[in-house]
């Protein structure tokens, strides 16, 4: 790449918030929220080959272009490219839908990310919700990440992806380590819903629990893993005591630390 174009394609990456670490060019990586590129290597197949995948919200298309790495011969991504469309809870502060929109932008990220990597991935604007044979087809892969916290109705959704899944579905999503803990055998969660597309961290029976009710059979045991910060992760604002205080904080400064506490699970759809 020419010493301008990587000047300017420098300068598209600085502009914006992002939340995948992506590697453009070398020495090029955007300063992703998170950096799952470990992740990717532990939670996906060694090979796709000859596959039609789908990536369920893809925000800036990480998953879709791993998805792709690993022989895949249709790659097909989907999102919701305005905020203002997510489930967001009634009365949920202006401030918050604005900085998320911030980041998200109009979905220019993953715009950028597929030209300067050649990629023809298509993307597609819909919800979870929307997923049907008659419009989607069926696929022999799925990958669901870090998408049913943020759903008023991860049921559904789930039953959703069941109804184009004839292969296999890679859930990944966010659960509550302390509650793991407490109660290992017994489906609980906890519920947040005020003023942010933030609804539920279960533990992790809770988020096997889903799946399953969602008709799709647990092929082994989940994987608990971890999310890593990239460099675009915002670091704790409050230091010493009030950040060991606030349970909050506590989680905050662990997912900056060792990432946030995810469980993967592989599933298919039962018939």
């Amino acid at each position: 790449m020419a010493t301008a174009d990587m000047q300017s394609l420098r300068e598209r990456v600085e502009e914006r918030d992002w939340y995948h670490t992506i590697e453009l060019a070398p020495g090029l990586e955007t300063p992703g929220y998170f950096d799952l590129r470990e992740v990717a290597a532990e939670v996906l197949p060694a090979s796709l080959d000859g596959a039609r995948c789908l990536d369920v919200a893809t925000f800036d298309g990480f998953w879709a272009l791993e998805l792709e790495k690993r022989g895949a011969a249709e790659v097909v991504a989907i999102d919701i490219l305005d905020p203002r469309q997510w489930d967001w809870p009634v009365g949920a502060d202006e401030n918050v839908l604005a900085a998320v929109g911030e980041r998200k932008g109009a979905g220019e990220g993953f715009e950028i990310v597929m030209e300067t990597l050649g990629k023809q991935i298509e993307r597609r604007e819909m919800s979870v919700y929307e997923l049907d044979t008659e419009t989607m087809g069926q696929f022999d892969f799925i990958y669901v990440g870090s998408l049913l916290l943020h759903l008023r109705d991860p049921v559904r959704a789930v039953e959703h992806v069941r109804s184009v899944c004839k292969g296999r579905a890679l859930f990944v999503d966010a659960i509550d380590p302390v509650l793991t803990r407490l109660h290992p055998r017994r489906p609980v969660s906890s519920f947040d819903g005020l003023g942010r597309p933030w609804w539920w961290k279960p533990n992790l029976k809770a988020l096997e629990r889903v799946v399953r009710s969602g008709g799709f059979d647990i092929e082994d045991k989940p994987a608990r893993v971890k999310m890593k910060p990239g460099a675009g992760f915002p670091r704790p604002k409050n230091r010493g005591r009030a950040l060991l205080s606030s349970q909050q904080l506590r989680a905050e400064l662990r997912n900056q630390l060792i990432g946030d506490p995810h469980a993967a699970i592989n599933a298919r759809p039962r018939h």
